[in-house]
């Protein structure tokens, strides 16, 4: 069954079934917290004040979906469906999440904790990390092409293992691309 147009209130899906397509619903303060999600699509959704904490994401599909105050600690986000995945993060806390190997490209992670986030091999091109935290974050192979992380703090990015070009940095906050090289600046 499709759910359209929906508003989904304080609800406990680890009590509740999914049904198999949500179509521009919205799902406040609702909780997904340590359950499996498998096969389950959502289009122009938004999550709002929402605990997807440890959630087993398989073969999930967000598309144009916007997570806002939600708490994502170690979701497997690379266990999601590839196809036309997108989704964006505003003042999120993805602690442990990961993303790797995915193409998620023009992603917006605003305000967001992403501490020890895996971004291996992510292309995240066109992406931005305004105001972000990106401590012990991992970035190996990662494509960071026209990426914004001038507002970004605490990443540690080595500059020969990940694609950069015109990435935006700001003055003060290039110390991450250097921390690789085990040298001291005064």
């Amino acid at each position: 069954m499709i759910e359209e147009n929906k508003d989904f209130d304080k609800l406990d899906f680890s009590t509740i079934k999914l049904e198999r397509q949500y179509d521009c619903c919205t799902f406040t303060n609702c909780n997904f917290e340590n359950i499996q999600i498998g096969n389950i699509t959502f289009i122009e959704c938004e999550f709002v004040n929402c605990n997807f904490s440890n959630t087993k994401l398989n073969v999930t599909s967000f598309k144009e979906t916007n997570f806002i105050n939600c708490k994502l600690m170690g979701a497997n986000f690379n266990d999601c469906n590839p196809f036309l995945l997108s989704f964006n993060f505003t003042d999120c806390d993805l602690t442990l999440a990961s993303f790797y190997q995915l193409e998620i490209k023009n992603t917006s992670f605003n305000n967001c904790n992403l501490t020890e986030v895996d971004f291996t091999e992510t292309h995240l091109n066109n992406s931005s990390f305004k105001n972000s935290d990106l401590s012990k974050a991992i970035f190996s192979y990662t494509n960071l092409e026209k990426t914004d992380l001038s507002q970004a703090k605490n990443f540690n990015i080595n500059p020969t293992t990940n694609k950069l070009k015109k990435t935006l940095f700001a003055k003060g906050n290039t110390d991450g691309l250097l921390n690789h090289l085990d040298i001291i600046i005064k």
